[in-house]
């Protein structure tokens, strides 16, 4: 349970902060096109991941399980150093700044797509964070560890169409709420690096 509940969190933080795809899928929400919005949310990143887990996968399978567990060690303390950076801007710029990004056309799925596999966050939490896991996996058998990665989809698809639904009800309450979720996230992110960390010390 708790492995479900850590990658549910994650899965959460993810969903909530805004990127590429999700700009993406506000606009067609924002054209009436629903359908081609959770297209976006969901298969790209769906598809990411799968090549991420395989490519993750076969890295922790060739490292000995003692370099996987001080690994883990980098993974909590890069959570709680990026949410606190996040948090710390967030004090410095005001909601218009939090609130402005950049629209795209269902024609830059793609390239949202790329940018997304080409930020150093996807490949430190993958390396940093779910890599580990494998390696736990590894260890005491990968059915173990399914429920973190259940729990990742189940948060990431949650969060990220509910908040994408919340952003899309005007520019008004967009301009207001994405602050919001970035602080909500921001503090959850700090709490699972936190829980993180302990795991690792006492796992």
């Amino acid at each position: 349970m708790d492995l479900f509940i850590l990658g549910a969190g994650m899965g959460v933080v993810g969903g909530l902060l805004p990127n590429p795809l999700q700009m993406i899928a506000l606009a067609q929400v924002a054209m009436g096109r629903w359908g081609r919005a959770i297209f976006v949310l969901t298969v790209p990143p769906l598809l990411l991941d799968a090549a991420l887990l395989i490519v993750t996968l076969l890295f922790f399978r060739s490292i000995p399980l003692g370099i996987a567990h001080y690994v883990a060690y980098g993974g909590g303390l890069f959570l709680i150093g990026f949410a606190g950076r996040a948090l710390w801007e967030l004090r410095r710029k005001t909601p218009a700044e939090v609130a402005g990004s950049s629209m795209y056309t269902l024609a830059g799925v793609s390239v949202a797509a790329l940018a997304e596999v080409a930020a150093p966050g996807t490949w430190v939490y993958w390396i940093t964070v779910a890599g580990p896991i494998l390696a736990e996996g590894r260890a005491r058998g990968y059915g173990h560890v399914v429920p973190f990665f259940a729990g990742g989809l189940t948060g990431y698809y949650g969060a990220a169409i509910v908040s994408t639904c919340l952003l899309a009800w005007g520019a008004g309450l967009h301009k207001s709420f994405k602050p919001k979720l970035f602080l909500i996230a921001n503090v959850l992110l700090l709490l699972i690096g936190l829980s993180y960390l302990a795991r690792a010390f006492f796992g």
